[in-house]
């Protein structure tokens, strides 16, 4: 009895250890890396969110990211159409690094039509860090076998091969692309849930949002580190909403524009439950979440881009400087609007920089990590030069500073021009023959660049009728 007594005593005061750990000392618990939320939309326009003074479209859940974190005015990603810029987003490198030039054909039989499987993707790296990456959504890195999300990183799929479909369930009549008979028709294909084709009942953007919160909730429950990309469609063509949207827009009267709201009223309701999803799993303050589109606003979706120039397909602002925002509660500061020109790109670099993964020499990411400019440790610009490269029509631009060059058509043939974006956002004033220095330091440097870059190293989506060879 009196040994029991003693050992209780000693317990008391903390003098013994179980497992080498003091009992009156608290266990130290393993800083956690921050999950990542990468929510994408498809064409939407740079003017058509509230945080960048959007008034007939509200988007009070997407301003949340925003207001609890920073708007990026000068947001930019890598292309300034769908695949290519996605692409550079996935692997945090310059697509063109790997002849990723332009959309490729949706031919599932094409082995080579899609994202190289020498390049690693995001959730590929964050698997090093023992994280669960699911793509809810587009994927528009190729239909072959070869290119499927579960065999680039990803843990969960659930969306659509190619580069767009339709919202309505009725619509999707096709069990694969094997039963594709007609351009476009892969617009019309069942949805996919890692590899079994699923029936949906919801307007596509609530089914997307619907998985997005179930995989959130699973991966909370389980204590795992998780990616989700988030790869909305909307508000792509086609332009398609269901009344419940419709609804919101009594005003707008231009028909295009009230369905297009409609569409982007869909995504920030979704933004919104992720949102709460991620509150009342208690992970919000371990979560980095990023908003942003692949491009500019399309010219055939009603969509707008404000003072910018140009449209989805140009090299102008208008195609390539998107809505763009992140949060990381507690690491962020709230309410900031960061001025210096950043990338898509960076979102990896970003994320990858919380992990002690290590990235291939061979292949090293061209974004950077962005936290230090953001918490104010590091008071540079993010990035000396910003380059662009439409390999199909010999087009480029380069941005340096304030300074941007571009030749947004075939530049042997169209002269380039030479803009001052603080003073001149819209590229209407044209100073190349006033900085004739600073034209030639900027061609030389992109020169530089694109002798690094790829060819087109697969069949464009116009140039292989696949659908009527078999």
């Amino acid at each position: 009895m009196k040994k029991i007594s003693y050992f209780l005593l000693l317990l008391v005061l903390g003098l013994i250890t179980v497992a080498g750990i003091a009992i009156d000392q608290p266990i130290k618990k393993k800083n956690k890396s921050p999950n990542l939320i990468v929510i994408m939309t498809d064409d939407m326009g740079w003017a058509d969110v509230g945080f960048n003074g959007c008034k007939d479209i509200p988007t009070p859940n997407i301003d949340v990211i925003a207001d609890q974190g920073v708007k990026f005015n000068e947001g930019y990603v890598s292309f300034p159409v769908c695949g290519p810029s996605r692409a550079g987003f996935l692997t945090g490198r310059y697509q063109d690094r790997f002849g990723y030039t332009t959309n490729p054909s949706i031919d599932p039989n094409n082995a080579i039509s899609g994202l190289p499987v020498e390049e690693e993707t995001i959730a590929q790296v964050l698997n090093k860090a023992d994280y669960k990456s699911a793509i809810i959504g587009k994927w528009h890195m190729g239909t072959n076998p070869v290119f499927h999300p579960l065999v680039r990183g990803f843990d969960y799929f659930y969306g659509f091969l190619s580069g767009g479909h339709n919202y309505f369930p009725e619509n999707l009549t096709l069990n694969g692309l094997s039963e594709v008979t007609s351009k476009w028709g892969w617009y019309r294909t069942k949805i996919i849930e890692n590899r079994e084709n699923v029936e949906t009942t919801d307007y596509l953007t609530d089914e997307l949002t619907n998985s997005a919160v179930k995989y959130i909730k699973k991966q909370a429950d389980a204590g795992e580190n998780f990616m989700v990309y988030l790869a909305y469609n909307a508000p792509h063509t086609p332009l398609q909403a269901t009344e419940k949207y419709l609804s919101r827009f009594p005003n707008i009267t231009n028909k295009k524009r009230k369905t297009y709201a409609a569409m982007v009223s869909a995504v920030d309701d979704g933004v919104g439950r992720v949102l709460q999803t991620l509150k009342d799993k208690g992970v919000d303050e371990n979560t980095i979440i990023v908003f942003l589109s692949d491009n500019g606003g399309a010219h055939n979706n009603a969509s707008d881009n404000g003072p910018l120039r140009g449209k989805k397909g140009d090299l102008f602002e208008g195609g390539v400087r998107v809505p763009f925002a992140m949060r990381w509660k507690g690491v962020i500061p709230e309410g900031q609007t960061y001025e210096n020109a950043v990338s898509s790109l960076d979102i990896m670099a970003t994320i990858v920089a919380q992990t002690d993964v290590k990235i291939s020499k061979e292949r090293p990411l061209d974004g950077v990590n962005l936290i230090p400019y953001l918490t104010g440790k590091n008071k540079g610009a993010p990035h000396d030069y910003l380059f662009w490269r439409k390999w199909e029509k010999n087009a480029m631009a380069v941005r340096y500073g304030n300074y941007k060059l571009v030749a947004n058509s075939n530049q042997d043939t169209t002269p380039s021009e030479l803009f001052d974006l603080s003073k001149d956002g819209a590229e209407t004033i044209n100073i190349k023959s006033e900085h004739k220095k600073v034209v030639a330091d900027l061609t030389k440097e992109w020169n530089h660049w694109n002798a690094q870059l790829k060819d087109r190293v697969f069949p464009t989506l116009s140039g292989d009728k696949w659908w009527v060879a078999e």
